[in-house]
Formats: structure tokens, C-alpha cells, sequence
């Protein structure tokens, strides 16, 4: 079973800086893809970025060349730097793990952490 953690939320202006954490615990083996959600008020989930276990990321439009996701594997930990940060940047984010190999079992999930909010004024 996997359980996630997050940190680092909090209340900042536009154009500033936050960093996200996850971390990771349980008897899992490996975990293949690592991701951050988000969801504003009114709004549906919707995924920020990914990093997989090779190290490939991909983004959603909106954070491109803003948002930086990194994984530590030594600590099972997940980042999400955000740079240049917009009001519309508000939301509740979420930390999900994908593909976990469990006790020889493959499981697709995906797991949740509890959220951390993020709070961007204008």
C-alpha cells in the first residue's frame, strides 16, 4: 500500500515562488509514475504534471515553462516547483501515484494524498 504525504502549500503572490513535496511511504516496490494534481473551487481535477519512472515529465499547458516536477527515488519523494505564479494557479493540489508494484502485484491505482492548498492573490 502506498501513502502519500504533501507539503508545502500556503498563501503567495502573484509572480512568486512555492515548492510542493510528496512523500511516498509503504511496502511497495516501485512506483512508475509520480504526478500532481490540482482542483480549484468549482472545478474539476485536473493533472499539473507527471514524471515517470525514467524520468520523463510532461505538463499541462497551463504551467509549461512555469511548474518543474522532480522525483527522488532514494526518498520516494515528489516535487513540484512553481515559478511565476498566476491567481488562476488556486487550488487544492494533490499528489497521486500510479503503476505500483505491491508484494509482486501490479496495481494501476491511483493513490492520493490528502491535499495541500495553494492560495495565489492577485
Amino acid at each position: 500500500q502506498v501513502q502519500l504525504v504533501e507539503s508545502g502549500g500556503g498563501l503567495v503572490q502573484a509572480g512568486g515562488s512555492r515548492r510542493l513535496s510528496c512523500a511516498a511511504s509503504g511496502r511497495f516496490f516501485s512506483i512508475n509514475d509520480m504526478a500532481w494534481y490540482r482542483q480549484a473551487p468549482g472545478n474539476e481535477r485536473e493533472l499539473v504534471a507527471v514524471v515517470r519512472s525514467g524520468g520523463r515529465t510532461n505538463y499541462a499547458d497551463s504551467v509549461k515553462d512555469r511548474f518543474t516536477i522532480s522525483r527522488d527515488n532514494a526518498t520516494n519523494t515528489v516535487y513540484l516547483q512553481m515559478n511565476s505564479l498566476k491567481p488562476e494557479d488556486t487550488a487544492v493540489y494533490y499528489c497521486a501515484a500510479a503503476g505500483v508494484k505491491i508484494s509482486g502485484s501490479y496495481f494501476p491505482g491511483p493513490y492520493w494524498g490528502q491535499g495541500t492548498q495553494v492560495t495565489v492573490s492577485s
